[in-house]
């Protein structure tokens, strides 16, 4: 866990950033109607910053590791489901591609994180 914890990461900052424009742009276009993609994105959304969260919290890099990877899969869950969103016309390009250039550098925040916490865990 960081001195400040979880909230001092810039990574659980943008991912929250990133879950709360996930629940915007879902109940303002046509996705509000398809509550099954809505709550898949929210759901996933929602994972990334939750698991970061958690996993700062662990008192074992470790056990944080496990939640930063699992943080990592929800993103490409999410990254999935905005490509769906915009196939079936539910997400227009532009919002596709400012989401996933969201997911893109969240992505990049959070392997990073990972590499720093697996550095210290070969140090032990």
């Amino acid at each position: 866990m960081g001195k400040g914890g979880f909230k001092e990461l810039k990574v659980w900052h943008k991912s929250k950033e990133l879950a709360v424009r996930i629940y915007r742009v879902t109940g303002e276009s046509s996705l509000a109607k398809d509550f099954g993609l809505k709550d898949q994105m929210r759901r996933a959304a929602v994972s990334i910053s939750s698991n970061i969260a958690e996993g700062d919290e662990r008192n074992a890099d470790k056990d944080s590791i496990r939640f930063f990877s699992i943080a990592k899969g929800s993103l490409a869950e999410l990254v999935t489901q905005i490509e769906i969103a915009h196939e079936v016309g539910y997400l227009s390009e532009p919002d596709m591609n400012s989401l996933e250039e969201e997911c893109l550098n969240v992505g990049k925040m959070l392997g990073s994180l990972i590499k720093a916490r697996k550095a210290k865990v070969s140090c032990e």
